[in-house]
């Protein structure tokens, strides 16, 4: 029996959250959660709404700054080996960019599986930074190449995990960033104490840190304390800092 070929696809971007600016000066792209193998079409019906809220909080802070924010739909759910397809298609959204934008600064901001595709398609000539969430990272092996993060040299770069996370590693998103700062200072790392994977008891405060640290790579905006403390700090400081309860409610 002839094995079956796999279905060529595109990945496309969504529309912008919230109205598009009228000059774009600035965009975002959310990289949603996906599965480790899969080559099945994703669902839309499968995008956690906490994906698009946290798109539509950017997009409304950025808008007098001329933010466009954007979902990116894969190709397949899965990551799928070697062939990395979701990190292909962050490529392939930060080349579209360039192409409807022209040359305005990106972030990539991903969630899960996606912000390892943000990780990875970090060294996009366009991507001025990155914010990952609860990243889904593989196992370290001795006898595999670990996960690279030389791209990342030149980028801002965020991280933000949950201590008591059990579908994704948090340790794993402490290693990677030790290397990743080692190449490049512009890197931190948040710890979300006592919540999971879906960090839904600070949900607030997570989305209120991407804002920050987004408008503050974009736009120049300065940046709260506690980031400004966690890219000074030297490791681990810097790689364990606690989200505080409240943050982004006082300023």
């Amino acid at each position: 029996m002839a094995q079956q070929a796999t279905p060529v696809r595109s990945a496309r971007l969504g529309r912008t959250l919230g109205p598009e600016p009228a000059a774009v000066s600035g965009v975002v792209l959310l990289l949603p959660g996906g599965d480790e193998t899969s080559l099945r079409r994703p669902s839309s019906m499968r995008l956690p709404s906490a994906v698009r809220a946290l798109g539509r909080r950017l997009a409304r802070s950025g808008h007098a700054d001329g933010l466009a924010a954007h979902l990116v739909h894969y190709r397949y759910r899965g990551w799928n080996g070697s062939e990395a397809h979701l990190a292909h298609d962050a490529t392939w959204a930060a080349d579209e960019i360039v192409r409807r934008y022209g040359d305005v600064p990106v972030s990539l901001v991903g969630v899960d599986m996606g912000a390892r595709a943000a990780l990875r398609a970090g060294g996009h000539e366009a991507v001025n930074s990155v914010v990952a969430v609860a990243p889904w990272l593989p196992e370290e092996d001795v006898a595999a190449t670990p996960e690279p993060v030389k791209q990342l040299v030149g980028r801002r770069v965020l991280i933000v995990h949950g201590t008591n996370d059990e579908q994704t590693d948090p340790e794993l998103s402490f290693r990677l960033a030790s290397r990743a700062k080692k190449a490049n200072r512009e890197v931190c790392r948040f710890e979300v104490h006592s919540d999971g994977h879906g960090l839904h008891q600070y949900r607030a405060e997570v989305q209120a840190l991407a804002e920050d640290f987004v408008m503050g790579a974009l736009f120049g905006r300065a940046l709260s304390r506690p980031v400004q403390d966690a890219l000074a700090a030297p490791p681990p400081l810097g790689l364990r800092m606690p989200l505080a309860s409240g943050f982004g409610r006082r300023r």
